[in-house]
């Protein structure tokens, strides 16, 4: 593990050479393949050094944090074009990717929360340094602030967890029975704002709409997953509890997730909509969670890590027509498709795995997650129909009305999609569509 922790710490300097943008994300690139090689069909910890160590859940988190990363770069180039600070904002995302691969890799509680908390804070300078417009203040300070008040019940619940326990292994965590309610809270609220639960999300659509497109695409991808896996690490704690309280976490993702698509068929904006429908789908992923069944845990990976991808590939999208019509207004971008007909291609086949359709990891992860929910109990039926219905519903209308339509008066020409741009829909597209051949190796990490 500690061979890419070195190799990340010798990009720095790399970031700061003038000229040395696109070599930078060939390393990025070439740091996803050395460590897809790494690959193993155990469920067990493995390469496991001082408290760094990974199993199938931190290989597949860490393996899309260098692959959103790879692409974050990809998707800046209007940062490099235009001079605005970029080798700061390499720095930045180097130092994000270092945190991030320290938090899925890490074996100790403590080290864990240390990392999840360090990550926050070049997300927030990624937001407030390359945001567009100046309500990206305001946004930062939801994110610090939500995020903050959230983890640090978290942090004496730590302390008192070593306390009793003497040890804050993971490999060690078993079903404590003495627990009270308090501290099930303590250990498990900040994850669920991380995640964003309905109702502690509101500081998820400012920050994506605020952010610059690699901001959005961090959140996207990775930020919102950091809240999944503490869950999948920390319940083992307090198994009783969770069978106790999780009746009621299920019940406000569930009615939350179908209040959310509702929001999200009202939305004019491009990335409010990709962003609130993250929402929706997280309320899933934290449904499955809280079943704590085999079926739920690994239907929650899969829709982890296909949402990562599609979500993150939508923002793309989003900020490509940004860029031609400087608006996220859908009454702007309408009839997109005499524009760029070739892009359109890329907004159907990204919109359609954002509503699970074969063969995307999405459907499998919904299936997998539907069968959960509804062993635990058939009443979640109702609301899982009306979730399933309303992510097509929402996401046919991004569609729809961004590409069909009359075109906005005022844009007469502009130009077409860069060589650079399919790339990057590509290599959304492609990984999110291909892993479901090999899908029985994520239903092995318990």
């Amino acid at each position: 593990m500690l061979k890419f922790l070195f190799m990340m710490m010798f990009l720095i300097p790399l970031s700061f050479k003038k000229s040395m943008f696109w070599i930078n994300q060939l390393f990025y690139f070439f740091m996803s393949f050395m460590f897809m090689f790494m690959l193993s069909f155990n469920y067990m910890w493995l390469h496991i050094s001082y408290f760094f160590g990974m199993d199938l859940l931190s290989y597949m988190l860490i393996m899309l944090s260098f692959w959103i990363c790879s692409l974050m770069i990809l998707a800046s180039e209007k940062i490099y074009k235009k001079n605005n600070f970029f080798n700061f904002f390499l720095f930045m995302v180097l130092i994000l990717l270092l945190l991030l691969y320290c938090t899925f890799s890490s074996m100790n509680l403590f080290m864990f929360y240390l990392f999840f908390e360090a990550s926050l804070i070049p997300t927030l300078i990624l937001i407030m340094g390359w945001g567009y417009q100046p309500e990206r203040l305001q946004a930062g300070i939801y994110l610090l602030f939500y995020t903050l008040f959230a983890s640090l019940p978290m942090m004496i619940g730590i302390f008192f967890l070593y306390s009793n326990f003497f040890s804050l292994n993971y490999f060690y965590f078993n079903n404590l029975w003495n627990f009270n309610m308090y501290m099930y809270v303590c250990m498990i609220f900040a994850f669920l704002v991380k995640m964003p639960m309905y109702m502690v999300h509101l500081w998820l659509p400012k920050a994506h709409v605020e952010a610059p497109v690699s901001g959005s695409m961090i959140l996207a991808g990775i930020m919102l997953k950091l809240g999944g896996y503490g869950l999948l690490r920390v319940l083992n704690l307090f198994i009783w509890m969770s069978i106790k309280f999780s009746y009621l976490f299920i019940s406000i993702s569930l009615v939350g997730g179908f209040l959310v698509s509702l929001i999200c068929l009202r939305q004019n904006d491009l990335k409010m909509l990709i962003a609130y429908s993250s929402v929706a789908h997280m309320g899933m992923v934290l449904g499955g969670i809280m079943t704590l069944n085999y079926w739920g845990f690994c239907g929650s990976l899969i829709m982890m890590i296909g949402h990562g991808l599609c979500s993150s590939g939508l923002f793309c999208l989003a900020n490509i027509s940004y860029e031609r019509m400087n608006s996220r207004s859908i009454f702007m971008n309408k009839g997109l498709l005499n524009f760029m007909p070739s892009m359109s291609l890329w907004w159907f086949l990204l919109c359609i795995c954002n509503m699970a359709a074969p063969p995307s990891m999405n459907l499998m992860g919904e299936i997998s997650l539907l069968n959960s929910l509804i062993s635990w109990t058939w009443l979640c039926m109702l609301f899982l129909m009306l979730l399933s219905f309303f992510s097509a519903a929402y996401t046919l209308y991004l569609y729809s009305y961004s590409q069909h339509g009359k075109i906005y008066s005022g844009k007469f020409s502009c130009s077409l999609g860069y060589v650079r741009e399919y790339l990057l829909l590509f290599l959304h597209w492609f990984p999110l569509n291909m892993m479901i051949l090999k899908s029985s190796f994520l239903m092995l990490w318990i």
